[in-house]
């Protein structure tokens, strides 16, 4: 047996536990996360603490303008996710109110784009990934902040103003809480 095939042996060797140690790891997040789903008030209030903190990180660095600029676009971008149908009517050519497509009484829950449980993650996820570039001092780019302020609230205002057209023109709610109840 010659030198190489020993070392790349002992190699392969200490990458198996590594794997092994990543996949008890994943496993173990995954579980937490599934058992997270039906807390919708608790995940989000977590998410506001890390927000939160990430908020009070950036106030008190008095920088990372850039970085708050590409989170509240990303965040941004996840909203029109949520807010937005599975099937959109736009791109499918269909004119007119289409998405409960069968007979008008019929009750069709509102079927998102990005659900619930996938906008809460990934919103968050943001925030975490956020802070940690935080911690990366070249990372803080010198920009004029109100410019990046206000571009983005025009950005936000043109966004929402489409989507709101978007939801009256195609007769849809995002926000609806379940069947509605016949008072007959």
């Amino acid at each position: 047996m010659d030198e190489t095939s020993v070392a790349s042996d002992n190699s392969a060797a200490g990458l198996v536990p590594l794997a092994r140690w990543r996949a008890n790891l994943s496993m173990r997040f995954q579980y937490y996360l599934d058992r997270s789903a039906p807390h919708t008030l608790r995940r989000w209030l977590l998410t506001l603490v890390v927000a939160t903190i990430y908020i009070l990180r950036v106030h008190y660095v008095k920088g990372f303008h850039v970085v708050s600029y590409g989170l509240a676009t990303y965040v941004l971008n996840l909203l029109i996710g949520f807010l937005s149908p599975k099937v959109d009517p736009e791109l499918e050519g269909l004119d007119g109110p289409s998405l409960s497509s069968r007979d008008s009484n019929e009750y069709r829950p509102f079927d998102r784009r990005l659900p619930e449980f996938r906008f809460w993650y990934s919103v968050t996820k943001a925030f975490i990934v956020s802070f940690i570039m935080t911690l990366i001092s070249v990372l803080d780019v010198p920009v004029f902040w109100p410019i990046l302020s206000c571009y983005w609230i025009f950005l936000f205002t043109l966004t929402m103003k489409r989507q709101i057209v978007h939801m009256f023109k195609y007769k849809y709610n995002p926000f609806s809480t379940g069947k509605p109840v016949s008072n007959a």
